[in-house]
């Protein structure tokens, strides 16, 4: 009884959640601790049947099981740390030399400028959805984050309401449109021509970050979280920016390079890889061999702070100083968000390790219900049980690939849209992300559960709801 998946879940999070919200725990020794219980209570037979399941021979299989508990969470620690640890350390210095040489300040004034005041938030939501479809959720945030901190600092207020935007965009983007790798796995897995799955991921989004942006207000006015003190922005620093002369500012074309120079190279390596048969054109065109090299996410992230380091070496009249004390803030609060999110990873994995989603695979194999709500609460009981999406949304098309073209009254497009709004239910502190939001922006976890978290819910069930609708009217058969 004790070693079922489900149990060793609520378990897992009760320390977590516990732990961190009652005990006061610091989030990294929740995590680990959780993690740890949760692999002492993980059954040798269940280890072996999730990596048998992950497509590991049967010697892997075994020897994954046999490794010790400490030597399991360590790999899944670095492999979280392999994952995101050059992106988040690229990221702080991204944002702390926009904030320092003042390109930040440009383009929130830019922004103002086409947009004013009331519609700055709009802008940030648009923008962060057209961002999230080539690129990475937490590399679009990344990215934004130093504009929204800039940004309140003009407004005065709705700091919340700037961050959630920029969440709201780029989670949904990434998701329901592809190139980003769930899916673009989804599609292959369920038989989905990637154009339609542009189209209505595109569609489907519009009106969820829509919902999004209106409970993005609503709970702004309702618990309206200020712009705080933080080692990496200090609000006297944004402040003096704020009121600036606009002649000592960077030009709008260098102030946006940190940004454009990772967002074109990312784009243009996957819109290359998605579109064209790289292998067929070999070694010999030096563009694609450019593209593969630095658009690489990581490769693409160092561009991108060598240019934001670049544009402040030359507002601080190319004095190094500038440049080693942003480089020095930076990485101190980057790597504490980088531990935080890597334990929350190791948590996640060995969630994983226990057999959840095969669990909830077998109870819902044999659960007669319309299929659409049923690929959607699928993969939210994944994404909730072990953090990642990407995961929740493989898992669920795997178990509903099979049934996805027989006898349907709708296009199986439906069901892909479907699984990918599920996996945005329902993030918390199992999930990497939900750290990089919460640690980067400086709210607290009590905070980011109260905002974040339904913010994402709400719009993956208005998605539901959307495609239940548009399957009925416009069924695409």
């Amino acid at each position: 009884m004790l070693h079922d998946p489900l149990i060793i879940l609520v378990i897992g999070m009760a320390i977590v959640v516990g732990g961190i919200i009652g005990g006061k725990l610091n989030p990294f020794i929740a995590l680990i601790l959780a993690a740890l219980v949760v692999a002492w209570l993980t059954p040798t037979a269940a280890i072996v049947e999730f990596a048998l399941s992950k497509g590991q021979s049967e010697s892997a299989a075994n020897a994954l099981a046999s490794t010790s508990i400490g030597e399991r969470i360590a790999a899944a620690f670095g492999s979280t740390v392999g994952k995101i640890g050059i992106l988040i350390a690229m990221a702080a210095i991204i944002g702390k030399a926009m904030l320092m040489s003042g390109a930040a300040e440009r383009i929130v004034r830019s922004i103002l400028g086409v947009t004013g005041e009331k519609n700055a938030p709009l802008a940030f939501l648009s923008g962060s959805f057209f961002l999230g479809i080539p690129v990475f959720f937490d590399t679009v945030f990344y990215l934004m984050i130093p504009l929204a901190k800039a940004m309140a600092m003009r407004l005065k207020q709705s700091y919340l309401l700037l961050v959630l935007c920029i969440t709201a965009g780029a989670a949904m983007a990434n998701s329901l449109v592809p190139p980003t790798p769930g899916p673009l796995f989804l599609i292959a897995e369920m038989n989905i021509p990637i154009g339609m799955m542009m189209v209505g991921g595109f569609l489907v989004g519009s009106v969820t970050i829509t919902a999004g942006y209106f409970f993005a207000v609503w709970v702004n006015k309702r618990t309206p979280i200020p712009l705080r003190e933080s080692l990496d922005a200090p609000l006297s620093e944004i402040e003096a920016l704020a009121n600036k002369d606009e002649s000592l500012l960077p030009s709008l074309g260098i102030s946006l390079s940190p940004i454009l120079v990772p967002l074109l190279l990312i784009t243009g390596s996957a819109t290359v890889n998605t579109f064209m048969d790289v292998n067929a054109t070999g070694n010999d065109n030096v563009f694609l061999v450019f593209l593969r090299f630095f658009g690489e996410k990581n490769m693409a992230l160092i561009m991108g702070a060598m240019a934001a380091l670049l544009t402040l070496f030359l507002q601080k009249n190319k004095a190094s100083t500038g440049m080693k004390g942003a480089v020095q803030s930076a990485l101190t609060s980057g790597g504490v968000i980088i531990l935080i999110t890597a334990a929350g990873g190791a948590f996640g994995a060995m969630l994983q390790q226990t057999g959840i989603s095969l669990r909830i695979a077998d109870l819902t194999s044999g659960y007669q219900m319309a299929l659409i709500p049923l690929a959607f609460f699928i993969t939210a009981l994944v994404r909730t049980a072990q953090g990642s999406a990407t995961v929740a949304m493989i898992t669920a098309s795997g178990i509903l690939s099979g049934m996805s073209t027989t006898g349907l009254d709708f296009h199986h497009l439906y069901l892909g849209l479907a699984i990918a709004c599920g996996s945005k239910l329902v993030p918390w502190m199992n999930d990497s992300g939900f750290w990089i939001v919460c640690k980067m922006s400086n709210l607290t976890e009590k905070e980011a559960l109260r905002t974040f978290s339904p913010l994402l819910t709400i719009m993956g069930l208005v998605g539901l709801i959307t495609i239940m609708i548009a399957a009925k009217i416009f069924p695409l058969i």
